[in-house]
């Protein structure tokens, strides 16, 4: 599938060291509408809905930042850490700018060891508008499965 102009300048845009150090595609090579493709499958096949997800894990965000830092159990289900530093980060789209805060959840319990999430502002902004949950091998890659296994979903 060919990409729009508005698709490659993005895709140029999450190469290592234009927005972050580390970019937004991990070792994935492949054109980011393919990655979107297969991950909107993805989630299709997970159960999962790209603005409830998204207004969910904002929820739990917004929660976490009522830690200050510290982590917070919300709802007996989920232990949400969230950090904020001084400074900004702009849509590889170029279509706003968020706030550098990242948030970490893991679900409560021992049969849930070493399941977890960590997203940002513009992560959730990523899967919410443009359904781009970030490539593989990206350290704030949103895997459709954990993220359902994590929600409980």
């Amino acid at each position: 599938m060919k990409m729009s102009p508005e698709y490659q300048k993005a895709q140029k845009n999450m190469e290592p060291g234009v927005i972050t150090a580390s970019g937004f595609l991990g070792d994935d090579k492949r054109p980011i509408i393919e990655i979107i493709t297969e991950d909107e499958e993805r989630m299709a096949k997970a159960g999962l809905d790209f603005a409830e997800t998204g207004e969910r894990l904002r929820e739990l965000l917004m929660a976490g930042r009522k830690g200050m830092g510290e982590p917070v159990t919300i709802e007996g289900k989920w232990l949400v850490k969230t950090d904020e530093t001084r400074g900004y980060l702009a849509s590889p789209f170029e279509d706003g700018i968020f706030r550098k805060m990242n948030t970490v959840v893991e679900p409560v319990g021992a049969e849930h060891k070493g399941l977890r999430l960590m997203y940002s502002e513009l992560s959730l902004h990523l899967l919410e508008k443009w359904h781009f949950l970030q490539g593989k091998g990206s350290p704030f890659r949103l895997e459709p499965d954990t993220m359902r296994k994590v929600l409980g979903v």
